[in-house]
């Protein structure tokens, strides 16, 4: 354990943006790190539905390629909703959240990597952190 807090530390250190005052605007997000269970999934009917397996929760469509991942409901309350933007310490790449997981996972997250099933067992699942941006906005009407 003692090993891993320098590398919790680091990471949640990267969670938060550098900003250039001189050049950057006022930040929009406030960046939180949170430490989940990922695995991935895939856009074929026996993961999903057998209807419309590219179709997200939220009415998105999914197409191989798109940095998007699910996430379970629980997160969705801590504020990662529709769209939220996340970093994944994995990935150099920022994905959004397009789809939601079956109400009885907690704490994890499903990475969509189209319909390569290969790809997404060879992945299989890890424990991670995320860093997920919230808009100022809702965090200001939350705390007023």
């Amino acid at each position: 354990m003692k090993k891993l807090v320098p590398i919790i530390v680091l990471i949640l250190i990267g969670c938060t943006p550098k900003e250039n005052p001189r050049t950057e605007p006022s930040p929009t997000h406030e960046w939180y790190g949170h430490e989940v269970v990922a695995s991935a999934y895939n856009s074929v009917y026996w993961q999903t539905d057998s209807i419309s397996p590219a179709v997200a929760a939220w009415g998105d469509t999914l197409k191989p390629g798109m940095k998007s991942i699910a996430v379970s409901r629980d997160l969705i309350k801590m504020g990662l909703t529709h769209n939220t933007m996340v970093k994944i310490d994995a990935f150099k790449d920022t994905f959004l959240v397009k789809d939601k997981m079956h109400g009885r996972w907690q704490n994890r997250i499903d990475i969509y990597m189209g319909q390569d099933v290969k790809k997404a067992r060879e992945w299989g699942r890890k424990k991670l952190i995320i860093c997920y941006a919230v808009p100022l906005d809702t965090i200001l009407n939350v705390t007023e």
